[in-house]
């Protein structure tokens, strides 16, 4: 019996490493809630079209009816704002399909219309577009635009070596603030940011069309809270408009007033005013997304961000993420403070790549002079933000990325601003100027 002496030894190390396995199990789920019963449809609601949804032997089984006009999604009645959520799902007939978050839906039939940010799912093996980023509904397809991120090639080879055809594969979405980020059985695909839904519901997509069937199970949720935007014009208990947490400079440049059914914040002065009209925030932000919906009736502004007060008629030394009502809208200029301050470093962005070399600038997206004359507004409301995470940097016009950039040798946390520049007519209406800060806690799950 001596040979076997080492059996008990050996059982015990099995023993052992399958507790830790387990435990390390046990800690990637905690904290994760069921969406689905595994027996019927409680919790879920169909919208869309009129594909066909069952529950069998613990999955929701979706299939395309070729008679439907537009895309089905079984929805959850629950929304949810910041969150991790997981399934597996196994394709039994090729067809499109998706899983929609933070989602939301419009009008009153039965079938009412889904939009709102989609994870992927390809139709078939060899495709590489399984969890990346769709707009369903709203921005998909327009302006030469379908994905809203990039994929990093060597991730997404990965992603797509992972796929087990026939079989189950696993997808984890993660949304945190404006962070969005999705994986393939645990290959990265997705890294990106957005911010225009900070919550929403779920849905499980058929693409109408002449196939598909699809089947998702172990479908859960992490819930991490909902990131909530903080607005600088707030209406008291008199019912009237006002600042909160932002100071007006050059306060007669500026007054609440209507406009389109908006309760604005009318920004105006002559060229005969040199100093620049400013609606300054009272605090520092660091990492953050910020938002404004302006209408430019003529002038020249800007949103500021990470800004330092200097004694100047501009007042503010920092970023702008620029208002010019021309090909300039949403580019990154930075400002430059008193004489004595370091000068300021213009257009960032711009040059070829040695030049943004020189000011120790990557550039991952710098829109041309077309596609921002293409999606920009010039006789009504757009949409201008701003994401900023330590050097990472991003723009947006009107849903679209115009800049992204990192930028180590750039400030790291100052004010928000509403700029009416000086020495030049300038008529403006501001409204849903907004921030949400990354908290160090959000910054963590951002970056796991």
């Amino acid at each position: 019996m001596k040979k076997f002496q080492w059996l008990p030894s050996l059982l015990a190390v099995l023993m052992a490493a399958a507790g830790t396995a387990f435990l390390a199990a046990q800690e990637d789920e905690e904290g994760f809630v069921s969406l689905f019963n595994g027996k019927d449809l409680t919790g879920w609601v169909q919208k869309g079209g009129d594909a066909f949804y069952k529950v069998e032997d613990g999955m929701i089984i979706g299939e395309c009816n070729p008679e439907a006009k537009s895309n089905s999604f079984m929805c959850t009645e629950k929304e949810f704002g910041n969150f991790i959520f997981k399934c597996e799902y196994k394709v039994l007939v090729p067809g499109n399909s998706g899983i929609q978050f933070r989602s939301h839906s419009e009008g009153d039939g039965p079938r009412p219309h889904v939009f709102g940010y989609q994870c992927e799912i390809a139709p078939s093996e060899g495709t590489s577009d399984t969890c990346r980023i769709y707009d369903e509904g709203r921005r998909g397809h327009k302006n030469g635009i379908v994905w809203l991120n990039d994929v990093d090639p060597e991730k997404r080879a990965a992603a797509d070596a992972s796929y087990k055809p026939d079989d189950w594969n696993t997808i984890e979405i993660q949304c945190v603030g404006p962070s969005i980020r999705t994986w393939l059985n645990g290959n990265e695909v997705t890294n990106t940011f957005d911010y225009m839904d900070m919550s929403g519901f779920f849905g499980l997509q058929i693409h109408a069309g002449n196939q598909g069937k699809i089947c998702w199970r172990n479908i859960r949720v992490k819930d991490l809270g909902t990131s909530e935007w903080k607005s600088f014009f707030v209406k008291n208990n008199d019912g009237q408009w006002e600042l909160v947490d932002a100071y007006e400079y050059v306060p007669s440049c500026w007054s609440f007033t209507e406009k389109d059914g908006h309760e604005c914040l009318w920004g105006h002065h002559t060229r005969n005013e040199q100093r620049d009209g400013l609606v300054v925030s009272c605090h520092n932000y660091d990492n953050f997304v910020a938002k404004v919906d302006y209408m430019i009736n003529g002038g020249n502004s800007a949103l500021y961000f990470r800004a330092e007060e200097v004694k100047t008629p501009w007042l503010l030394r920092g970023y702008q993420n620029e208002i010019a009502g021309n090909a300039a809208e949403a580019h990154i200029w930075h400002t430059s403070g008193t004489p004595s301050d370091p000068p300021g470093r213009g257009w960032i962005a711009e040059g070829t790549p040695e030049e943004q070399k020189a000011k120790n600038v990557s550039v991952v997206l710098n829109r041309d002079k077309e596609f921002t004359e293409q999606i920009r507004n010039d006789l009504g409301w757009n949409v201008l933000a701003t994401v900023a995470l330590d050097d990472h940097l991003i723009t947006f016009l009107n849903g679209y990325k115009i800049v992204e950039m990192y930028d180590p040798a750039g400030e790291r946390t100052g004010k928000l601003g509403l700029q009416l520049h000086g020495g030049a007519d300038v008529d403006m209406w501001f409204y849903d100027f907004k921030v949400i800060e990354i908290t160090p806690e959000m910054k963590a799950l951002i970056e796991r």
